[in-house]
């Protein structure tokens, strides 16, 4: 008996009407004639057998799938792909490269790195979604591997996303305007933040996303061309913020190498079917960011050593109360 089963994707849903003597790789055909994304850049999230991914030649009867299941799928059409995975003028990425925290590499001030940061902060568009507020700091969040975990396998998108990562928000939102910046595609930022329900929640609000048409790269001596997130382009573009009042999270430090006192090296959140009962790396940050709130100038911190300013600080405020 066929079973109708649904398919949702980039915001979208598909009728599908499947056999389940088929196997995957058929599955796949039909999800490529309804969406046009080819089988081998498909990942159907929520297709497992014993925990672990549907092969292609597994038949869905094996699978257990039921009438009216939604299937899940992450996946991107050839025209779109450059986009998605070369950001500009840059060669191949590897996405666990990073640089070591004891190297110190000056960036900031080369003129060809400050041309860049100008012509983007001419050139590009901040997908806005609300109004910045004058008088907020700034926070500056990466997506992948800091708020959701993108490889791992889950049922629902909530799965992978980082424990507390709505508090955390709502938290933020009191002191900070928060921009969403993503080394990916502005349409691959938008599907993440709305299967997470970030983009329209009730209790705090997004300022902009950015993309990686925003960065630019940058060439080190030690580490050759690397790729990286100039927070120079938003300052260029709303002069209220500054490296005063501007700290950004991300789980790779190359990424903050042209603003290496404003950025906070988030520990990766990977892995989430296994650490996201235990991780809470959002809750402890929404900490920091609550007691720094009140400085006027950030450039004053260590955010390497933000774990230890949370307890001290924690420390004086009870004996104050004491």
């Amino acid at each position: 008996m066929a079973l109708s089963v649904k398919l949702k994707w980039s915001g979208s849903l598909y009728d599908l009407e499947v056999d389940p003597g088929m196997k995957v790789s058929d599955l796949k055909e039909m999800v490529k004639e309804k969406t046009g994304v080819l089988p081998q850049r498909q990942k159907l999230l929520n297709l497992k057998h014993k925990g672990k991914p549907a092969g292609d030649e597994m038949k869905l009867e094996e699978l257990k799938l039921k009438q009216k299941m939604t299937i899940m799928m992450m996946g991107t059409r050839e025209e779109n792909l450059e986009d998605v995975l070369v950001p500009p003028d840059v060669g191949e990425i590897i996405d666990d490269f990073d640089i070591d925290d004891e190297v110190e590499i000056k960036l900031h001030n080369r003129s060809e790195h400050l041309a860049k940061i100008e012509r983007r902060v001419r050139e590009y568009e901040v997908k806005k979604l609300n109004d910045p507020r004058p008088g907020k700091k700034l926070l500056v969040l990466d997506v992948d591997y800091t708020l959701f975990d993108h490889r791992s396998n889950a049922e629902r998108a909530e799965e992978l996303m980082r424990p507390y990562l709505h508090e955390f928000l709502s938290v933020a939102y009191v002191n900070y305007d928060i921009v969403i910046w993503s080394a990916t595609s502005m349409k691959w930022i938008e599907v993440k933040m709305q299967e997470l329900g970030v983009t329209n929640n009730p209790n705090y609000k997004i300022a902009f996303f950015m993309d990686h048409a925003a960065m630019i790269t940058v060439h080190t001596p030690e580490y050759g061309v690397v790729n990286t997130k100039p927070l120079g382009v938003i300052w260029g573009k709303y002069d209220f913020y500054s490296a005063k009042n501007t700290i950004m999270f991300d789980d790779l430090r190359r990424n903050f190498l042209m603003n290496p006192q404003t950025g906070l090296k988030i520990r990766p959140f990977k892995l989430a079917h296994l650490y996201r009962s235990t991780d809470d790396e959002l809750k402890k940050l929404s900490t920091y960011l609550t007691l720094i709130s009140s400085l006027d100038d950030f450039t004053t911190l260590e955010h390497r050593k933000w774990e230890r300013y949370v307890r001290k600080r924690l420390e004086e405020q009870g004996k104050e109360e004491t």
